[in-house]
């Protein structure tokens, strides 16, 4: 897992608006696009790349919506926040995108058996090479934001769009070869394209099903907080570490092991000094250290 770089509340908030905004308003234009050059061509494949641009369309609004819910603070019904909201919108877009896989491939077949020849050819080669455009802007504006925010909506409205670049380089290669009298080119990419679309839509449900079951955050990122609790010469151990994300939130808590005749203050002083080191490892984290006498932790089964 990459550690997000610190920002202001207001600033991170802003980003997350305008790579939202940004992916509804690209993925409308190249609907808009793509619909009049499949009426003009009859091609499945930019068909196939119409109803993925549809899709994105629907999980950006989606996304929009759910990102302003996790932006909300918290509040006396919701005290851990509203950060879960993303992996839903995760797991929406997963099944959205699903769908589309499955429409397509359905369609391609029913070209397969049913083949004819393309129409203007030239026009629909066009509208492709102004999506891969489209989508690469959209793509570096959501890099970006990702490296600032660490958002998982925003990571998978960026995984699906990455596939799109795939999509449209697939969807003119169909275009070229069906240009030179093989029709067969045209559905055979369509059933490529609905695959790949299917594989992004369970790698996009799975981060979102692991958020939403308060997955435990890597374990290179677990020994990096054990070491950094277990540097202080005041601890004499560590143990039950517990970690999740909801959200761009963590939260880590665990047990430290402490000397039985440390006075209360040093221990809190201890305690503290560690829970600014993870914070400054893991940041918009929040961390829970509970204090224990070292006496009554050296029993079998803790975990360190």
């Amino acid at each position: 897992m990459r550690s997000a770089v610190q920002t202001h509340p207001t600033t991170y908030s802003r980003q997350l608006r305008r790579a939202t905004y940004a992916s509804v308003l690209t993925a409308l234009v190249l609907v808009a696009v793509k619909l009049a050059a499949w009426l003009w061509t009859g091609s499945v494949s930019i068909l196939a790349s119409l109803v993925d641009s549809l899709m994105d369309s629907i999980a950006s609004a989606i996304n929009l919506l759910a990102v302003r819910y996790s932006l909300m603070p918290a509040d006396s019904e919701h005290r851990f926040g509203h950060g879960k909201a993303e992996p839903l919108a995760g797991l929406a877009q997963a099944g959205f995108i699903c769908g589309s896989a499955v429409f397509l491939l359905f369609h391609a077949i029913d070209r397969m058996r049913y083949p004819h020849a393309l129409r203007d050819i030239g026009i629909g080669l066009g509208v492709m090479a102004f999506s891969i455009v489209a989508t690469a802007g959209l793509l570096m504006l959501q890099r970006r934001v990702i490296k600032q925010t660490q958002s998982t909506a925003i990571r998978a409205d960026a995984l699906h769009y990455a596939t799109d670049l795939l999509t449209n380089l697939a969807v003119i290669m169909g275009l070229l070869l069906a240009s030179y009298g093989w029709e067969w080119a045209d559905p055979v990419f369509a059933m490529g394209v609905a695959a790949y679309i299917g594989y992004s839509a369970v790698r996009i449900g799975y981060e979102g099903f692991q958020q939403l079951m308060d997955h435990e955050l890597p374990p290179d990122v677990q020994d990096k907080i054990l070491t950094i609790a277990k540097e202080s010469p005041a601890v004499r151990g560590v143990h039950d570490l517990r970690t999740r994300q909801s959200g761009r939130l963590r939260f880590v808590q665990l047990h430290l092991e402490l000397d039985d005749d440390l006075p209360l203050i040093q221990a809190h002083a201890v305690a503290d000094q560690v829970e600014e080191r993870i914070r400054t490892l893991l940041p918009d984290t929040e961390v829970i250290i509970h204090q224990d006498p070292a006496t009554l932790t050296d029993e079998p089964g803790r975990q360190s």
